[in-house]
């Protein structure tokens, strides 16, 4: 198998991320770094050991025409994600484009459509679907190890220093000089609950989504959600309902979690962690490998592998991302509700993770569960 050059868009931030995995392949022979595309190009220090002098260049589809390279990896700013997914599509390049793949549904269908026009393949950077976790869940529910589905729950209670809102210009940010962003807790740094959700939910497409409602609510002086909710009612009639949130007293792995009416299948999607409970029997855990979406990608080009997670298997992702974008600005938290604690410099809700977790468990919303804050607010919806 000859080695594929790859071109690397945003090596910074969590683009780094993307550079080891590179210089992971590159060690197996099977990718070779050519190029990276960034403002202000990489100093050595910057660049992995291992790595070369990959040619760079803040000129995107410069630099794919001088390396000639056939795999672009897309790590930018959110509302970069069409305008470089179409250059690379032009030029027969195929794509990895990092979540959420657009900060809207028309953006997502043009980039879409797009790259469909061209021919290329896009793989969307949802690395929780790789997991040989996912087709093994899929595989104990129809084999009814839970009874009948009644739902599926999603919870993240992650914690965010105030300094995360000041890493670049576009973070904690809905709208930019008038350009959707839509950078939130539900879209961005949890998005991998709501795919994930879905994607259990047997709802991956965006036909599948009937009916979406949100609660969007913030602690932190931003103009995101950083404490949210969503319920997705699925063409089967299921719901979905994802709780998460950037402001956790005691942060925890994010985990999704399908209901049966005679047991439930627990998911940590960054574990690889599966605990399965069911009637008359006792809990039972597995750990599951994961497929690299790069290396799928690759054996997608070279050896005709299936893709993962093409862009269609990410469209009922994306519905969500409009309802999150129609909806009205998050309400801030009122000062009673948070606290910031001094040491990590965050903010904290307390009561937060229960919550969350409590949504999770009875797909309810926050407005639904009680809490003081969340009792005056009306879930906004949109169907489609």
């Amino acid at each position: 198998m000859s080695t594929v050059d790859i071109v690397l868009a945003g090596a910074r931030g969590h683009g780094r991320w993307h550079l080891e995995n590179i210089r992971r392949l590159q060690d197996k022979g099977i990718v070779r770094l050519a190029g990276i595309c960034e403002l202000t190009p990489l100093t050595g220090d910057e660049i992995p050991e291992g790595l070369g002098r990959p040619e760079q260049s803040a000129d995107f589809g410069a630099l794919l025409d001088s390396t000639g390279a056939r795999i672009a990896v897309i790590c930018t700013p959110i509302p970069t994600h069409t305008d470089l997914a179409l250059a690379a599509a032009s030029r027969g390049v195929h794509l990895l484009l990092e979540k959420p793949p657009a900060p809207s549904y028309a953006e997502f269908r043009r980039m879409a459509d797009g790259v469909a026009a061209a021919g290329v393949a896009c793989q969307i950077g949802f690395q929780s679907l790789g997991s040989h976790a996912v087709p093994a869940i899929r595989e104990l529910v129809e084999e009814g190890a839970i009874g009948e589905v009644t739902g599926i729950g999603g919870a993240g209670a992650w914690a965010r220093a105030e300094a995360y809102y000041r890493r670049a210009p576009w973070a904690g940010k809905r709208r930019m000089n008038g350009v959707d962003v839509i950078d939130g807790a539900l879209t961005n740094p949890l998005a991998h609950a709501v795919a994930t959700a879905l994607a259990l939910g047997d709802a991956s497409r965006a036909e599948d989504v009937v009916r979406t409602e949100t609660e969007l609510l913030r602690a932190n002086d931003i103009e995101s959600d950083d404490t949210s909710c969503v319920r997705v009612t699925t063409a089967n009639g299921l719901q979905v309902t994802v709780a998460v949130t950037l402001c956790a007293e005691d942060p925890d792995e994010p985990y999704v979690v399908v209901h049966g009416d005679r047991g439930r299948i627990t998911y940590w999607y960054k574990q690889d962690r599966v605990l399965l409970q069911r009637a008359g029997h006792g809990p039972e855990e597995y750990e599951y490998g994961r497929t690299d979406l790069l290396e799928n990608l690759v054996d997608h080009v070279t050896d005709g592998a299936g893709l993962l997670v093409a862009p269609d298997a990410t469209g009922a992702f994306m519905k969500v991302v409009e309802a999150v974008r129609l909806a009205p600005d998050p309400t801030p938290l009122p000062a009673t509700a948070w606290h910031l604690l001094p040491d990590e410099d965050r903010r904290v809700v307390p009561g937060i993770d229960g919550l969350v977790a409590a949504a999770a468990d009875s797909l309810a919303l926050y407005s639904e569960l009680g809490a003081d804050w969340a009792r005056p607010h009306v879930a906004n919806e949109v169907s489609t």
